[in-house]
């Protein structure tokens, strides 16, 4: 028993009509809707037979339909009733009646079967069918029809035949519109090619049938069966292409419905049909419905020349497709081609797009899977234009020239179905599989091309810095720049870092999906490391706005390389959505240098701010020397924010870089207000820091700009900041010391000294203010006192301020210093020296000699008596 399955066919319908003209059987009738008739078929008059008084039977639609059981004859009667009482169709036996005389009952299909009067003056269709056996021919047939009478031999009166014609077809002429009815609505259809592709060395037809919905209700898709029948009568089940299923007519609508089979190379062609079955489910039989000769058989061209415009038809809307800005580069043995797929729905209906293989396609056949996903059930609004961005790698071993994309539509095949009438005895003249009577097996899977784009060779073109590009992708229509590409320092190794501007360029809001970014520099492939930073509010662009995108990546400082390869893309459930792929020679651009006492901008949403050089200092050491500057930023806020983390490199006039470490506050900034960034690095004491720079930057970790507590694992907008490093040079005295951000004023120190005692005792009288106007933090110096005493021995004494010193004016600061010299002291003076302290390295800030007094003890009597 053969199996069967629902398939995706909506012009099959419960109840279909295949004569129109009334009391007989027509052949299809050409008219349509708005269309000028062509020539039609001779009606072919068979009169209705008297079955009663005022009953009569009229033959409207006979079709036969081989089966593995016996072939199967379905035939419609029209039995009208002009009495003024209804008539019992139990009266009524048809049976059909062969050329040899044989009578065979016949009964009604399912859907018929409760069928059981006609009402007064009103008629109704009943389909009934008959096992022929071997019979395939309905020459000679007829329809016999009996009444039951009681007074007639067995009960039963011949009424008279029904006659099938001589020559009578059963499928609509070639050309003709079928005007007939599915699930009760009225339609006309016609069949309108059969074209025969070859793909991978087999062959597909595809038939196309229109039909166009006479009703007022919606035709929805029926579960009819077609099939592809050769004049022979062999056939092959046929599946519906995918991107109808489910299909649904509107009234007056018209759609073209295309079927699907593979069939037999050397199968011949010549004069097929497409011819329609209906399952009865309860019979297990097919039922045969309408058919339709067919057109002969057409191979399409499906190469499609450098951008020229194919045009597709998908479920009723014609779809225009273009392969444009194709581009190649070798890499790794491989040329790397990508292209874009424009596609534009032209149709006032939305659509979408079947299930496509992808593949490029050498001249010598070989073909490349091209990854499809992003082409397959896209949808189009109605007159919407998308871009699709494909990519794929063809080995330069094969020639680059030459190569097409092929664009396959797959389409899963109906359940392999076998012969209706035994197993096949052999190929018929001019076929190569089954017999009349045989439906073929069909595939698995059904392979059809759509098009051959022809993909122009054109090697792809570096980027130059400066130029502006334009680049229409899924996303939109954008115009992009190389704005910079750096290499600078950073831990071990050195950081590369390209700048890039996207301008919206299309008259609507440009939304930036969220990107990732991947960085190749020559054959050293750092997608796993390179980070890219962009301004999420800035990712939504309006009309002819732009936003500015760095991307990133750390490469050994030693590593040489030739070119730079960027790939900028988005990652929907796991799969990569191209955005732009640019590559460019390697001219970095140099870092830009900003002269002594200049300004170096930062710009960026909340971070805008001029930073400028406070003060450079050395700290010289017996074995090498620590650089120190300090920075000032200015925010050009209008609000209170934080500033950018800053990094740095110091860069001396040779070329050595030396890590800067920074300190920065951690307070938001005032608008318009300042803050103090330091930054220190230790230097070989014969590193000179004569013209030495400081290479500044913005901080970033991870794909963000860096926060306070965070660390930096780079930093990006690079420039070189010519420092003035100044020796500073000790003040003469106390009276104004500068210890940022205090100034210390010491107004009056007084030694004393209890004679044969060995502790000196200091009081320093000092002001002491602070510089509020500048955010400072934490700045990690140390303030030393240093006394030296009548012999030119130093003690030193950190001072703490908040602890042993403190704000205000005329604040005292009590000290002492024990040695057991100083119990022969008899007079002198000492000197206060005050140092700054950094790193373990210090600058002398000032020093000042005050007079240390002796007190006298009181000698009495008793003591002078004791000498």
């Amino acid at each position: 028993m053969r199996k069967h399955k629902n398939t995706y066919v909506a012009l099959l319908l419960s109840t279909i009509v295949l004569g129109q003209a009334a009391g007989g059987i027509a052949a299809p009738s050409s008219e349509a809707a708005g269309t000028t008739p062509a020539a039609a078929t001779a009606t072919v008059k068979i009169n209705p037979i008297q079955l009663g008084q005022g009953v009569t039977a009229a033959l409207e639609d006979v079709n036969i339909w081989p089966q593995t059981g016996g072939n199967i004859l379905a035939y419609t009667l029209k039995l009208s009733n002009n009495g003024s009482s209804s008539a019992n169709l139990v009266h009524y036996f048809p049976r059909i009646v062969t050329p040899g005389g044989s009578a065979i009952p016949a009964n009604p299909v399912t859907a018929d079967a409760l069928k059981k009067k006609v009402g007064a003056k009103d008629s109704l269709r009943v389909t009934y069918y008959v096992n022929v056996g071997q019979t395939t021919s309905l020459q000679g047939m007829k329809i016999a029809m009996y009444v039951w009478d009681a007074k007639a031999k067995g009960y039963l009166k011949n009424a008279g035949s029904l006659a099938i014609p001589a020559g009578y077809s059963t499928a609509a002429e070639r050309g003709k519109i079928l005007s007939t009815a599915m699930n009760d609505i009225p339609v006309t259809a016609s069949a309108d090619s059969l074209q025969l592709y070859k793909f991978s060395g087999k062959v597909y037809a595809k038939v196309g049938l229109s039909i166009t919905n006479k009703g007022s209700k919606v035709l929805n898709e029926a579960g009819y069966t077609p099939y592809l029948q050769t004049a022979s009568g062999t056939s092959f089940e046929l599946t519906v292409n995918s991107a109808q299923a489910g299909y649904k007519i509107q009234p007056q609508e018209k759609k073209s419905i295309y079927y699907l089979a593979e069939i037999p190379a050397a199968l011949n062609t010549n004069n097929m049909k497409l011819q329609f079955t209906q399952k009865d489910e309860t019979l297990k039989l097919e039922l045969p419905k309408m058919s339709f000769k067919l057109p002969v058989a057409s191979t399409p061209n499906f190469v499609v020349g450098p951008s020229a415009v194919k045009k597709v038809g998908i479920n009723s809307n014609t779809v225009e497709m273009q392969l444009v800005n194709a581009s190649v580069y070798s890499e790794d043995a491989h040329g790397v081609w990508s292209f874009q797929l424009r596609l534009k729905n032209a149709g006032n209906k939305a659509v979408t797009l079947p299930n496509y293989e992808l593949a490029v396609k050498s001249i010598k056949g070989t073909a490349f899977p091209v990854n499809a996903k992003a082409l397959s059930g896209l949808t189009l609004k109605p007159l919407e234009t998308k871009v699709v961005p494909l990519t794929v790698q063809v080995p330069l071993e094969v020639e680059q020239a030459g190569l097409q994309l092929q664009m396959i539509e797959a389409v899963s095949a109906t359940e392999t179905a076998g012969p209706t009438t035994g197993p096949t005895t052999g190929p018929t003249t001019g076929e190569t599989a089954g017999t009349p009577g045989t439906v073929t097996a069909a595939a698995p899977k059904l392979i059809f091309p759509v098009a051959y784009f022809t993909i122009p060779y054109a090697l792809r073109a570096d980027v130059q810095k400066g130029e502006v590009y334009n680049r229409t992708n899924q996303f939109g229509s954008f115009s992009y720049n190389l704005t910079s590409l750096q290499r600078y320092p950073w831990k071990d190794d050195d950081i590369v870092m390209a700048k890039l501007n996207i301008t919206n360029t299309q008259s609507v809001t440009l939304t930036l999906p969220e990107l990732t970014g991947a960085i190749k520099l020559g054959t050293n492939d750092l997608a796993a490391t390179t980070d890219l930073l962009i301004d999420k509010e800035a990712a939504t662009l309006a009309p002819g706005k732009s936003a500015e995108i760095v991307v990133m990546s750390k490469v050994p400082y030693t590593e040489e390389f030739e070119n730079v390869r960027i790939n900028l893309f988005s990652t929907v459930n796991t799969e990569k959505v191209p955005f732009l792929d640019l590559s460019m020679s390697n001219s970095l651009n140099a870092i830009d240098n900003i002269d002594r006492g200049g300004t170096y901008k930062i710009s960026g949403k909340g971070k805008n701010a001029n930073v400028q050089e406070s003060r450079t200092t050395v700290y010289e050491g017996i074995n090498s020397k620590i650089v120190y500057t300090e920075l000032l930023i200015s925010s050009q806020e209008k609000r209170q924010s934080k500033m950018a983390r800053l990094q740095a490199y110091y860069r001396t006039k040779d070329g050595q870089f030396f890590d800067a470490k920074p300190n920065q506050p951690d307070n938001a900034a005032t608008p318009g207000g300042m803050q103090l960034v330091s930054f220190w690095a230790k230097l070989p004491k014969t590193a000179s820091a004569e013209d030495i720079s400081l290479v500044l930057g913005s901080g970033v970790t991870g794909n963000k700009l860096s926060e306070s507590g965070q660390e930096a694992t780079g930093f990006i907008n690079a420039s070189a900041l010519l420092l003035t490093p100044k020796t500073t040079a000790p003040a003469g005295n106390l009276t104004k010391i500068a210890f940022f951000p205090y100034n210390l004023s010491v107004i009056n120190s007084e030694g004393r000294l209890l004679e044969l005692n060995d502790t000196i005792n200091i009081v320093m009288t000092y002001d002491l203010t602070r510089d509020n106007s500048i955010d400072s933090g934490d700045l990690e110096h140390k303030l030393v006192l240093r006394m030296t005493d009548p012999y030119g021995v130093s003690q030193d004494k950190v001072l703490t301020i908040g602890t042993d010193l403190t704000e205000g004016n005329s604040n005292t600061f009590s000290m002492s210093f024990s040695k057991n010299l100083y119990t022969k002291l008899k007079g002198g003076t000492y000197k206060l020296t005050l140092f700054d302290e950094f790193q373990g390295e210090r600058q002398e800030l000032g020093g000042q000699v005050f007079n240390l007094f002796i007190d006298r003890q009181l000698i009495t009597q008793k003591d002078t008596n004791a000498k």
